[in-house]
């Protein structure tokens, strides 16, 4: 089975999910991820100017507006604040069980998470074990349902813990868990001072999803002190990450799954595509 490779479904600014979902679409993508979300009602939703979805809906309204559009949706993103101490107004434990609970009810395999950087002086002064514990701490719920429900949580680059191999390993032997799994994001990986192709040698048989993203060598003064971003502005095998060694890495480690481009303007969308289906994707 071909890498499969969808399409994040937050391309144009001020539309409504459905219109984004029509546009990747009408660019030839069969797959997406439910991208943004939040629980409760969403203003933004509701009067037609974003695309957030809201995690108490009911899913099986969402999956009916993916297939109207021969969408087929391959993940939940619940990236979260892992690091920070626990509020109401904080993406976190409870917004990840609702998206298992979601996922699991329409027959979606995998939610995709990550620990993000903290904000806060709390979080900020964590040492490197007490961010871990930190992470392990507000999984250990969401992994427990995840489990229940047949659903992997994907642990993503993203973040001071998860950018890091040995403290990413380190989550994963604490958290010790069948439910948990990675979300390899190439872009993300490479800005917070990884190095994508020996991430894929050390988690290969862990990773059941990927996001793409090329980064500009602009940004190399950056690496190792911002852990991410949401999307990239230039098409992959553009810039400095070796997108076609990460997939061919990939192809050894025997990755066979879903992907998703996170990638900005249709040029880049439409460019990305081509390059990873020169490369053997479908």
């Amino acid at each position: 089975m071909a890498i499969k490779v969808g399409c994040f479904a937050l391309i144009n600014p001020f539309r409504i999910l459905d219109a984004q979902l029509q546009q990747i679409q009408d660019w030839g993508f069969k797959y997406g991820d439910v991208t943004d979300n939040t629980d409760g009602a969403c203003l933004g939703a509701e009067f037609g100017f974003t695309a957030v979805a809201s995690l108490d809906a009911n899913p099986f309204d969402l999956k009916r507006m993916f297939e109207s559009h021969g969408i087929t949706i391959t993940s939940y993103c619940c990236h979260a604040n892992l690091l920070d101490p626990a509020a109401p107004w904080r993406y976190g434990t409870a917004q990840i069980i609702k998206g298992v609970r979601s996922a699991a009810a329409i027959g979606v395999k995998h939610v995709i998470t990550t620990e993000g950087e903290p904000h806060t002086s709390f979080g900020q002064k964590l040492s490197e074990k007490e961010m871990v514990f930190s992470v392990r701490e507000k999984l250990a719920e969401p992994l427990r349902v995840a489990a229940d429900h047949g659903v992997k949580i994907l642990f993503e680059p993203h973040g001071p813990v998860s950018c890091r191999m040995n403290l990413t390993e380190a989550v994963l032997h604490e958290c010790d868990s069948s439910a948990l799994g990675i979300n390899l994001d190439t872009g993300n990986l490479w800005l917070g001072g990884g190095e994508p192709v020996e991430y894929v040698k050390k988690f290969g048989k862990k990773i059941e999803h990927v996001h793409w993203k090329d980064m500009p060598k602009d940004l190399e003064h950056q690496r190792g002190k911002v852990f991410g971003c949401g999307m990239a502005l230039i098409p992959l095998g553009a810039g400095v990450v070796g997108i076609k060694s990460v997939y061919e890495e990939l192809v050894k480690a025997g990755f066979h799954g879903f992907t998703t481009l996170e990638v900005a303007g249709e040029d880049a969308v439409k460019g990305s595509y081509k390059f990873l289906k020169d490369l053997g994707a479908e």
